[in-house]
């Protein structure tokens, strides 16, 4: 069988999405190679050398292990914080949650300084706290919490949780039951999106963060603009690559554990001979209780009828 021709449409795609790859990437690459060269200013023909990645190791590496712990413990505030809400949103969708999902969102419709500045207003007089790096661990949690909610809030706005619940309750599971048992394995997918953003979001915020920090608690990005700022360029390019080597591990390791989840929903639905709907992954106690559900329906049918 012959192959269908390409149009042109088809190529002129093609080529403007290679010119965007190219035009977002090119930078990227272009900063990489500054980190490897004995002098930016004469290019790659002064040759390539490591040593200003073992100088921003020896200088910084205070700076990258406080990202990677600032941006883990913020994870876990997220998903402390934000699953249940975007739980309790999902049940009860009214003006209030409503209002509360808007009011979720203002720390990213805000710019991040005005917000460091309203935390500083508040809490900068706590001198412990001020000097702390738990005082950037506010701000970040502020600023990620809204894109894990609404990951969240997407996924069981999909599926029909409430059906799921009153199920699982006729069986005499009790709420956390309920929460750990049908919610959490139904909205793992949109837990891991969220999870993504928030750590991605955590170890590059900038602007929060540099009103935030205090001499002793630099974060990553916060050095690497003061590495630029001091023009030396290519402890700032070597800075970049230690960050992409930070950063792009956790992506792919977050990327393949969502694709796993995925693939394992799909190998649920595959064997159902029935419309599959966003329930497929459903663990044994909530399938169990929505054929109880169901039966108990059924039943009271066939008493309805025979009367």
């Amino acid at each position: 069988m012959a192959t269908p021709r390409r149009s042109t449409q088809y190529w002129m795609q093609l080529a403007l999405t290679l010119v965007l790859c190219l035009f977002m990437t090119i930078p990227v690459v272009m900063s990489v190679l500054a980190g490897l060269t004995n002098n930016i200013f004469i290019g790659l023909s002064s040759g390539l050398t490591t040593r200003w990645l073992v100088e921003v190791w020896s200088l910084y590496r205070d700076t990258i292990f406080l990202s990677l712990g600032i941006a883990l413990v913020c994870l876990a505030c997220t998903l402390v914080l934000g699953v249940p809400a975007a739980y309790y949103m999902a049940l009860r969708r009214n003006r209030l949650t409503r209002v509360i999902e808007e009011l979720l969102m203002l720390p990213v419709a805000v710019p991040g300084l005005a917000t460091a500045l309203g935390l500083i207003l508040l809490y900068g007089g706590w001198q412990g706290l001020r000097t702390s790096w738990v005082f950037i661990l506010i701000g970040h949690v502020l600023f990620t919490l809204p894109f894990m909610v609404r990951s969240v809030l997407a996924i069981l706005s999909a599926i029909d949780i409430r059906t799921l619940e009153d199920a699982a309750a006729s069986l005499g599971a009790t709420r956390l039951q309920r929460f750990f048992t049908v919610v959490l394995p139904n909205c793992r997918q949109g837990i891991l999106a969220g999870a993504l953003m928030v750590v991605t979001l955590s170890v590059g915020e900038f602007n929060l963060t540099w009103m935030l920090h205090t001499p002793t608690t630099k974060t990553l990005p916060v050095g690497l603009a003061d590495s630029y700022a001091s023009m030396r360029l290519e402890i700032g390019s070597a800075y970049t690559i230690i960050f992409f080597g930070m950063i792009i591990p956790l992506l792919v390791v977050m990327q393949m554990m969502s694709a796993a989840g995925a693939r394992a929903r799909r190998h649920l639905a595959e064997p159902a001979t029935e419309p599959v709907t966003a329930s497929a992954a459903m663990t044994p106690l909530a399938t169990s209780a929505v054929n109880h559900h169901a039966n108990h329906n059924a039943d009271e049918n066939a008493e309805t009828r025979h009367a």
